[in-house]
């Protein structure tokens, strides 16, 4: 009996055993488990992390305004010019004083004119950090036209009188200039310009009376040099391409020639008229230039 309760007590004893080694398996497969789960779900967010990962932008391109450009530019003009005609106190026994005076008055005149302008340009620029410095030159046609007519009794012998008649007109302009500026924004460009102005001035003089028949003339026909400034604003649109909008104010000085055709049925050559024209005009354009060379791209 002794031994069967032994043998019984072992068979017991190796159960429990089993039994335990059972559940400790079970519960290191249990755990294993987890941390494979655990791993998996941080290798998944690690992933999710990763797809969501982006590189910094790209800078966008960056215009210079270096460079030589070429354009076309339309606008309008409107402006005066001061024709004038004089004559000398007697000295060919024809006028008295007081015509001469009364002339005078009478010549001094006023032309007004405006038109539509257009033309071509041409420059370079080179730009500084903001400020961006350039020449620029254009030709347009200017379209500068106008007359004018004054009579007046003499104020010796009414009711004889005389007339002064002038015209002036410029058909083209040019201009050589300056630009400095600054840059509002990378694409804003706001200046002010300044230069030579070059056009032929054209005068036509014609005085008469009704005193003797009495006629005179004078021409001009003159390639003036004067200046021009103004201001104005360009925008690049890309690509090379951009547009602008001007005003310019020009100043062509004064033109003058002196004539002694005076012709009272016998010349009477000592007797001088001065004629003159002083023009200046106000100018509003747009156009749109093209850059060789195009912009730069600035990538970090």
């Amino acid at each position: 009996m002794p031994d069967l309760r032994r043998t019984l007590s072992a068979r017991a004893h190796s159960k429990r055993e089993i039994n335990r080694v059972g559940k400790e398996t079970a519960m290191k497969k249990f755990l294993l488990a987890v941390a494979a789960i655990v791993v998996g779900s941080a290798s998944v967010q690690a992933a999710d992390l990763a797809a969501h990962y982006t590189k910094a932008p790209v800078m966008a391109p960056a215009y210079s305004w270096t460079g030589f450009y070429v354009g076309g530019n339309v606008g309008g003009q409107w402006g005066s010019a001061d024709p004038t005609t004089t004559t000398l106190f007697p000295v060919a026994a024809y006028f008295a004083d007081s015509s001469v005076t009364a002339i005078g008055t009478v010549g001094a005149q006023r032309v007004n004119s405006s038109s539509v302008t257009g033309g071509f340009t041409a420059g370079f620029n080179w730009q500084v950090n903001q400020a961006v410095l350039g020449l620029e030159g254009d030709i347009n046609y200017f379209g500068f036209k106008g007359s004018a007519t004054g009579s007046a009794l003499y104020p010796c012998c009414a009711p004889t009188a005389f007339t002064v008649s002038s015209s002036v007109s410029a058909d083209w302009l040019a201009t050589i200039r300056g630009r400095i500026g600054f840059l509002a924004t990378p694409s804003w460009l706001l200046y002010a310009t300044g230069g030579a102005a070059i056009a032929e001035v054209k005068g036509n003089f014609a005085f008469t009376d009704t005193f003797a028949a009495a006629t005179e003339s004078g021409t001009i026909r003159d390639t003036r040099v004067g200046w021009t400034a103004g201001l104005g604003g360009e925008y690049a649109v890309g690509g090379g391409w951009s547009l602008n909008a001007e005003y310019l104010y020009v100043d062509l000085g004064r033109s003058s020639v002196t004539s002694n055709n005076l012709f009272v049925g016998v010349a009477l050559p000592a007797q001088t008229f001065t004629h003159s024209i002083d023009l200046k005009s106000n100018i509003v354009r747009v156009g749109v230039n093209y850059k060789f060379g195009g912009p730069v791209v600035a990538r970090y």
